[in-house]
């Protein structure tokens, strides 16, 4: 059996506050300094669509105080308006945050632009950036399906609205932000069901409760002054790390400097509440980001995990799919409800979990907005084809699985893992002992 431990220093930068504050910096005026920025494929695209906008950018590498390299971007920019007519389509490759995000900035630029990606990206649905967008006054084409390509007649008129989410998304409403902070006017965006607001803690906008939804208001044509951001270490990252300690007898690992926010870090709580053995230690607040180091040992008795809450299955999206495995090898049984938004990420995540669960002999059942596991079957005796479905969350997943457990696994695709994560395979062989 594997044992891992040791400390965890190099977990990847956030990637959600990678790529805002990349957009923030290119709508801010002066110069931006962003210390420990992704080097993850995805938040490369966002620096390179920015670019091919006209926005000046600078990589450079530094030594941190521990001796690791750690990657600065740097961005000048002159404000809400400094963006470039591209020549060419903007290149998102597979992420979607850059092209949600991106596309409520390019709304207000007084030119056409259009957004475009890879395969996967081009199959997941546009019509949510589509629709506020052109409430506000902005000329949006998608394909006949209502997906990407993006092609978008910016207007430098934009109207202030008040937009409620229809769904629970954290890359919607930033669009929506993103676009507002042109508009003439104050814009409203009232989320029913809240979603991670690092938009709004790095922007400093206002946030009222009111009569059960959450009201981010958001002045339009303010100047934005250039600031400094530091990005910590990314929780849904750091879920895989976790969950390995955990399903691997005798573990301990210490993960340093973890996003702690509340909208991130919902995961934590879950696994406590399953009886998981693990503690927070040397919390703080870092650019309004709670942050801390997460202490996990592995621990037998951890229960089956139900999840139907919508607001919590709002703050884990991107931790499911871990979460998922883990309590089907822990324990046997999972359960999921209220989570159709997993039916639209890099791939259909609801039946990439099932597929694969059930080639590993767990008996499963999915539905519209989630499945179940019920048990497992049997054990198989040879080797398991993973289908990645060419996503880094489903890959990485069912990597921990094995690599924990000993379950001989060959998941295909495995490469995909850059997406988020570079360096996850030489980051568990560092922890095992």
């Amino acid at each position: 059996m594997r044992v891992f431990k040791g400390e965890v220093t190099a977990l990847p930068p956030d990637k959600s506050i990678s790529h805002r504050a990349a957009l923030i910096g290119a709508l801010s005026e002066g110069t931006t300094e962003i210390t420990n920025f992704s080097g993850g494929f995805d938040n490369q695209s966002t620096l390179s669509v920015l670019k091919d906008a006209g926005i000046t950018i600078r990589q450079l590498e530094e030594e941190g105080t521990d001796g690791r390299r750690i990657r600065k971007v740097v961005i000048e920019s002159k404000g809400l308006w400094s963006f470039q007519a591209p020549s060419d389509p903007l290149m998102c490759n597979n992420s979607g945050s850059t092209m949600r995000m991106f596309a409520g900035i390019l709304a207000a630029q007084p030119f056409t632009s259009k957004l475009t990606g890879d395969s996967s990206l081009m199959k997941r649905p546009m019509k949510r950036v589509a629709d506020p967008l052109r409430m506000m006054g902005a000329s949006i084409e998608l394909s006949a399906s209502g997906t990407a390509p993006i092609l978008i007649n910016g207007s430098k008129d934009l109207k202030p609205i008040e937009y409620r989410l229809p769904v629970p998304s954290a890359q919607v409403k930033s669009l929506v932000a993103f676009a507002a902070l042109h508009a003439d006017g104050e814009t409203r965006i009232i989320e029913t069901v809240r979603s991670r607001d690092h938009t709004e803690v790095m922007l400093g906008l206002e946030t009222v409760e009111q009569e059960g939804e959450r009201v981010i208001v958001v002045p339009g044509r303010r100047c934005i002054a250039a600031k400094p951001f530091y990005i910590p270490a990314d929780p849904s990252a750091a879920c895989f790390i976790v969950a390995l300690g955990l399903l691997a007898r005798g573990s301990e690992i210490l993960i340093r400097d973890v996003c702690l926010n509340p909208t991130r870090a919902a995961f934590l709580d879950i696994l406590l509440d399953a009886g998981a053995d693990i503690s927070i230690e040397n919390q703080r607040v870092v650019g309004g980001e709670s942050i801390g180091d997460i202490l996990v040992r592995s621990h037998a008795g951890l229960e089956p995990l139900l999840i139907s809450d919508p607001q919590l299955v709002a703050f884990i999206i991107d931790e499911i799919p871990m979460l998922a495995v883990l309590s089907a090898f822990a324990s046997g049984q999972f359960e999921l409800h209220n989570a159709a938004e997993l039916r639209t990420k890099e791939s259909d995540r609801i039946d990439a979990i099932v597929v694969n669960l059930k080639r590993l002999g767990f008996d499963c059942e999915q539905y519209p907005d989630g499945f179940i596991v019920k048990g497992r079957l049997l054990t198989p005796f040879s080797t398991v084809v993973i289908d990645s479905f060419d996503d880094h969350r489903i890959a990485m997943s069912f990597a921990i699985a094995g690599k924990a457990t000993g379950t001989p696994l060959d998941i295909s695709d495995i490469n995909v893992v850059g997406v988020s994560f570079p360096n996850f395979f030489e980051m568990i062989e560092s922890l095992e002992v």
